[in-house]
């Protein structure tokens, strides 16, 4: 009998925490790989307790683990791209730049998260620092939120004027593009730019009404790195980012009693469209105890 031909998937590697609750981290980008037909890889950075309604614990792996994670995955399953999300200290901002530093993957995307969406302070000052310093140049992208950006950039961030220019001066700390997420923002209107280092983009949508908030820039980054790797260019990778997040936060799902989090469409990997399927079911009580104790009134797909 003739042996199978072994083929090798195109692989994406994901370095953040643990979301013990499934929706945002990990958890959150291996289910936006495997929707792009992707294989998804892990470092994982630190453990999380928590649920859909608050952050009980954060446990860091450290900086050496973390390390050793990055040589393993990096030195044999090639990925097409990376995605850096969660990162607890100045040490694990480190030992990431150490490791793109001798293995150059392409395609990293860096999603820098500051804080949860509860509030809860994820990275402290000397780690934003770091990041700032040896972790930005060593990106392809980077997908800060406006509260991310403003302290990444140095300025305040109230007018259309102010995300370019802040666009500008992060794009200064070395990453080739930026990409600045407009969920934060006021109105029924989103806008999400784009610097590529020349040319400014932006994409302007209606804000989706949802409280399945939850993970959703973890989603997006996962997704813009997902279409790099697949090959598309950055500005078409951006879009399509998007729209998957958009058609995520129509099927919101709510698995607790509190944050709902982005249902992750099944997709054609070269459409970037959702395959036709009904919705996923939600419990309809949790859904009411979400709107009870979430924050805010709707998102953009890409907050």
């Amino acid at each position: 009998m003739r042996a199978r031909r072994r083929t090798r998937p195109v692989c994406v590697l994901t370095v953040a925490g643990s979301d013990s609750g499934g929706g945002a981290g990990i958890q959150a980008d291996l289910l936006t790989f495997a929707a792009h037909g992707l294989y998804g890889a892990t470092v994982v950075v630190a453990g999380t307790a928590q649920n859909t309604r608050r952050i009980a614990a954060v446990e860091a792996f450290s900086p050496r683990f973390v390390r050793q994670q990055l040589d393993a995955v990096l030195s044999d399953l090639a990925p097409a791209a990376v995605k850096i999300g969660m990162l607890g200290d100045a040490g694990h901002v480190r030992a990431v730049a150490s490791a793109l530093t001798r293995h150059r993957p392409p395609n990293v995307v860096l999603d820098p998260v500051f804080a949860a969406t509860s509030g809860t302070r994820l990275l402290p000052r000397e780690g934003i620092r770091a990041l700032r310093d040896r972790l930005l140049p060593l990106c392809d992208v980077v997908t800060p939120n406006l509260e991310e950006a403003s302290k990444l950039a140095g300025i305040a961030i109230r007018s259309d004027t102010d995300r370019a220019e802040a666009a500008r001066r992060i794009a200064d700390l070395g990453p080739r593009a930026v990409l600045i997420t407009g969920g934060h923002g006021p109105g029924n209107r989103v806008r999400d730019v784009l610097w590529d280092g020349r040319r400014l983009r932006v994409f302007d949508h209606r804000r989706i009404d949802t409280l399945a908030l939850h993970g959703t820039g973890c989603v997006l980054s996962a997704a813009l790195a997902a279409n790099l790797a697949l090959g598309f260019a950055l500005e078409d990778a951006a879009a399509r980012a998007i729209r998957y997040v958009s058609a995520a936060l129509r099927r919101g799902v709510f698995p607790g009693t509190g944050m709902g989090t982005p249902g992750h469409p099944f997709t054609n990997s070269r459409s970037g469209t959702p395959s036709p399927r009904k919705r996923p079911p939600q419990s309809q009580s949790g859904r009411r105890r979400a709107r009870r104790t979430g924050r805010g009134r709707g998102s953009s797909p890409s907050p």
